[in-house]
């Protein structure tokens, strides 16, 4: 539990207009002193940066991105660049990454984006969700950082923040559904100023309104939040996965990508012998079994090939 502050201002349920005013006068302070730098963010951001930056950014932290995207932009400098890799130099490329196959939806994005639109990136969102990987938050996200358009986003860590400032949440698990978030996210949003505002919005929820400890005592909408002091601890339910040996699939996958990643460029290994590095003997005919279904995926997914009784990246 945290401290209840007593000073705390009256929210009318989001639709008193001036808790928003005053909602937006303090992020709009805090963030003009606290703002954290970063290669995506400026006055006006390449919207091939905005592009790879987000896609990155998904289930992955800022810390890592901020470290991996000058290298990966070194490499692929522009939307023809990317477009012309093959997928085993973007695989190569997204190491330390995971979730392999966004790099591979980037890359079919960035292909789109070359023979469809002049290897200029659009501004609407319609044209936006009909490129390859590009989902609703991406959409808005690169209208609102790259375009700077007045329109609404909302992540998992956004929709967390405002979920507290509007009602109390009982839980720091417990968060609002978007159609109820949506009309409030449309609304305070400062017109012209939609890059800034979720950018402001993002660091608060990374640095004050985290999901599991909250910061409310030290966080700026402190006086104007519904849940602030009022949430108890509670862990997220455990999503129910495939697993392998007591492992989640994912993490084996990514185990058997990094192992395909470390060979030397064109070279493949013998599907037996890169078992035998993945898993310790012996091995059972389940484990023939879940490898091979393994493979497969990656092969699916463009990650992998296989001929010949061997398996490598695929070129």
């Amino acid at each position: 539990m945290y401290t209840q502050n007593p000073n705390k201002l009256h929210n009318a349920d989001g639709n008193d207009t001036s808790w928003k005013r005053a909602v937006r006068r303090s992020v709009r302070t805090w963030y003009s002193r606290n703002a954290r730098t970063f290669l995506w963010r400026s006055k006006n951001p390449d919207p091939y940066i905005v592009l790879v930056s987000e896609t990155m950014l998904q289930q992955t932290q800022t810390s890592r991105v901020q470290g991996k995207l000058p290298e990966f932009l070194a490499l692929f400098p522009s939307f023809d660049a990317l477009a012309s890799a093959s997928n085993a130099a973007i695989i190569r490329a997204w190491q330390g990454m995971g979730y392999n196959s966004r790099a591979l939806r980037l890359r079919d994005c960035a292909s789109a984006v070359v023979r469809q639109h002049n290897g200029c990136l659009p501004d609407d969102y319609v044209t936006l969700r009909s490129l390859p990987g590009v989902g609703d938050y991406t959409a808005n996200a690169i209208l609102a950082f790259a375009y700077h358009k007045n329109v609404a986003v909302i992540d998992v860590n956004i929709k967390r923040v405002y979920s507290r400032l509007l009602r109390p949440m009982a839980t720091t698990h417990e968060v609002l559904a978007e159609g109820v978030l949506r009309p409030f996210a449309e609304t305070v949003v400062p017109q012209g100023g939609s890059s800034t505002w979720h950018q402001a919005i993002m660091d608060i929820g990374a640095l004050f309104c985290t999901a599991r400890k909250p910061k409310c005592n030290d966080c700026p909408l402190q006086k104007l939040c519904a849940s602030a002091g009022s949430m108890a601890e509670a862990q997220p339910p455990r999503k129910t996965e495939p697993m392998h040996r007591l492992e989640p699939n994912r993490i084996w996958r990514g185990r058997t990508v990094e192992l395909l990643r470390n060979l030397p460029h064109g070279m493949a290994i013998p599907v037996r012998e890169l078992m035998n590095r993945l898993l310790t003997a012996p091995h059972t005919t389940d484990d023939e079994h879940w490898f091979a279904a393994l493979l497969g995926g990656l092969q699916r997914d463009g990650i992998a090939e296989e001929a010949d009784d061997a398996v490598r990246l695929k070129e």
